[in-house]
């Protein structure tokens, strides 16, 4: 539920006398590297159980769990074990909301006090507003474990006529600051809206049609199939996590779901057989605030258009669960990872990333003569340890900066830091004609980066690399 919580905590098992060796990175999206990679994230994190789903071009070409969705009896990790997802649900939410919008049952340039017309400047605040977390509603879940109001039942309602009739936190549209209580309360907005209960909706409009038979909206826990939530004390073991009171997740975090089905919403989102255009463009655009800036925030999605391509994403966290949703349109592609047990984010985001990086497809970078540009990276790397470079390799200008007397820094600066391990390629891209690529990489103990430019003959133009 909360945003940024529950991210890189202490592991739910205590540490043994000797620490599993670091996973590897990530080859290729083949189904062996994938298996590997994960399974030694794993173990590497100590995690109970996880499970993962990656989807390429449309197609899923991976979908495995790890671990166990119960210690109690062991029960292993199945494709179809039920997660909960926490706010992965927000974009459900946001997608029946947009639907009525369509439907021209409600607008998002509706005022709030329209539908509760009691809560803080509600007549200034619009349902807009508190889809892309900008409306200053005060969040109700900012902690990061189930406090003793929250652990008792307590009607939706009831809570965002609480928390929204509070002061704002900012003026409406100043900034983002993520609150579960604006989507509470789009929640029922779309059930007046509608005149059909939000659950319902729910079902109706995107579970039943979608084919996606393994996701469920608030569920009893502990039923079949079911994996169970774990929260770590401290070092030391991990107890079954104390689940939120009935009222409390709702339309803001309510659904479990698997990788298989996730990836199968995120394809009928991407193809249009959700929304329409207009209703896509509000779920995948970030706000503007009155500053200039933007949000980062679309409806449901976080939205990530600094690099190469956009890709929307969203994490969820509910008592004993952690969830990782990632899309990108441009290629059709996508990848799900699922924990269950608090302060997951080591587990989910290492995962996330490392596949989110093989998916990205090239952007209008020009194809290059000769070797793939990290093993390019890697051997320069080498060559500068050495203090010595093929010149021929590389272009002129190049060659002349990378004078005898800056190459034996670098080489000095290499030995002294020690081996180059953990490396993760980044995306490549274009400027200037050139393929631009990156690394990121541990030297001994020292994080660090190489940014290299290469032409289409070949010819690297620019090799740097320094601590990040």
């Amino acid at each position: 539920m909360p945003a940024a919580a529950r991210r890189r905590r202490p592991p739910p098992h205590p540490p043994t006398t000797t620490a599993p060796a670091p996973p590897a990175t990530l080859a290729s999206l083949s189904v062996a590297d994938l298996d590997a990679f994960i399974a030694a994230t794993v173990a590497a994190q100590r995690a109970i159980g996880v499970t993962v789903g990656v989807m390429r071009e449309g197609q899923v070409i991976f979908a495995k769990g790890y671990g166990v969705a119960r210690l109690d009896n062991q029960m292993p990790v199945a494709t179809e074990t039920l997660f909960g997802i926490g706010s992965v649900t927000k974009q459900f939410t946001c997608a029946v909301a947009l639907q009525l919008e369509q439907e021209k049952k409600l607008s998002f340039d509706d005022p709030v006090a329209k539908y509760e017309p009691s809560l803080t400047r509600a007549a200034d605040i619009t349902v807009r507003d508190i889809a892309g977390m900008v409306s200053g509603y005060r969040d109700y879940y900012p902690l990061d474990f189930v406090d003793r109001p929250m652990a008792a039942p307590r009607p939706s309602l009831a809570i965002v006529r609480d928390f929204a009739a509070r002061p704002l936190d900012f003026a409406p549209r100043a900034r983002y600051s993520y609150s579960n209580t604006g989507y509470l309360l789009l929640g029922e907005i779309a059930a007046r809206a509608g005149r059909e209960p939000f659950a319902q909706q729910l079902e109706r409009r995107l579970l039943t049609p979608l084919g996606l038979r393994h996701t469920r909206y608030e569920p009893a826990r502990g039923g079949p199939g079911m994996a169970e939530g774990y929260t770590p004390l401290g070092l030391g073991p991990a107890e079954p996590a104390i689940a939120e009171g009935t009222g409390w997740i709702g339309a803001a975090g309510g659904l479990w779901s698997t990788p298989t089905d996730l990836l199968a919403w995120d394809l009928a989102l991407m193809d249009g057989t959700v929304l329409g255009p207009a209703a896509w463009k509000t779920m995948s655009s970030p706000r503007t605030l009155t500053d200039g800036r933007t949000s980062g925030y679309g409806c449901g999605q976080s939205i990530r258009d600094r690099g190469p391509v956009l890709v929307l994403q969203h994490g969820g966290a509910v008592s004993g669960f952690g969830a990782r949703n990632a899309l990108v349109p441009a290629s059709r592609s996508g990848v799900v990872v699922m924990a269950n047990y608090d302060w997951a984010g080591g587990v989910l985001d290492t995962i996330e990333r490392e596949v989110l990086a093989k998916l990205m497809p090239v952007a209008d970078a020009p194809v290059v003569a000769g070797r793939p540009a990290k093993d390019v990276a890697l051997d320069l790397l080498a060559q500068i340890r050495k203090g010595e470079v093929d010149r021929a390799a590389l272009g002129e200008e190049y060659s002349a900066f990378l004078t005898p007397a800056r190459l034996q820094v670098m080489a000095t600066s290499l030995a002294e830091a020690g081996e180059v391990h953990d490396v993760t390629a980044g995306p490549i891209r274009e400027r200037g004609g050139m393929e631009v690529s990156s690394l990121s990489l541990v030297a001994g103990t020292t994080p660090a980066s190489t940014l290299m430019y290469r032409t289409p003959d070949g010819k690297v133009q620019e090799f740097l690399f320094s601590r990040r």
